[in-house]
């Protein structure tokens, strides 16, 4: 029950899913607030410096769950031609936005060649730095590219319920439990 099967996703995969749903809402919604903070508010340095280390923490759990989906098989994905297509896409798009917004934010915050430091564990040091307009142009891409995962990620969640409750397909319980084969 640990590993995917034709059938259904294991524990593994459900919970590196659930754990980057919550994470990713939770960095939209603190990226959102706290563009509107003031120099002179409490959280002005403390809420970037949680939204990076977040951010940093994601994007290893990102990486995980793209050599995981290499090697280990996806379940059958029920529906029509077209909806398989869909959903093939839809998850390309996802996990292509995610490392967008991911990898936009790191060089928004290295352009000035420092390293980001990820709740004082480690520091990920600054590989690609000084470009021009680096911090300006990255952060543009990191706006949309959020906003276009978000956008996504709703369309993504209400396929799902719609092939719960109107399909009767059983995708969105086997992202919820795992099933022995």
């Amino acid at each position: 029950m640990w590993r995917n099967h034709r059938s259904g996703w294991g524990w593994i995969t459900i919970a590196m899913h659930w754990i980057s749903a919550v994470a990713i809402i939770g960095l939209f919604v603190l990226g959102w607030w706290m563009t509107d903070l003031g120099y002179y508010d409490a959280w002005y340095n403390l809420a970037p410096w949680w939204h990076r280390s977040l951010g940093m923490l994601v994007l290893g759990l990102t990486l995980a769950r793209l050599v995981w989906r290499l090697v280990q098989p996806a379940p059958r994905v029920p529906g029509k031609r077209l909806e398989r297509l869909a959903a093939h896409l839809g998850h390309i798009g996802l996990y292509g936005l995610m490392l967008a917004v991911m990898v936009s934010g790191y060089l928004i915050s290295t352009a000035k060649g420092r390293g980001i430091d990820v709740f004082g564990w480690f520091e990920v040091p600054a590989l690609i730095s000084g470009l021009p307009d680096q911090a300006s142009i990255a952060g543009v891409v990191h706006w949309y590219s959020a906003v276009a995962l978000m956008s996504l990620a709703g369309l993504h969640a209400l396929a799902a319920l719609k092939h719960h409750f109107l399909g009767r397909h059983d995708v969105l319980t086997r992202m919820v439990v795992a099933r022995s084969r």
